[in-house]
């Protein structure tokens, strides 16, 4: 199972990503062994909205389209969740 998921940053931004393991991607996020140079400075971050998909390319797909939705169309996202 894959994951695409969307975090509130401690801005109160919204970080954009795709996982096989969510709750292990998202401890990760909040570790100082962070990758992610945008949620790295933007700590703590917390799971607002998520999705399942059985294939990589249907989550990659989905993450592309969330990734080009204005900061209003997320947060209805998330309302709709």
């Amino acid at each position: 199972m894959y994951y695409i998921y969307l975090l509130r940053c401690a801005d109160n931004s919204l970080y954009c990503g795709q996982t096989k393991d969510l709750q292990r991607r998202i401890e990760e996020h909040n570790s100082n062994n962070s990758k992610s140079k945008y949620t790295k400075v933007r700590r703590p971050v917390k799971l607002v909205y998520f999705e399942k998909y059985r294939t990589l390319s249907k989550v990659l797909k989905r993450e592309c389209e969330i990734k080009k939705m204005t900061k209003e169309k997320k947060e209805n996202l998330i309302l709709k969740k």
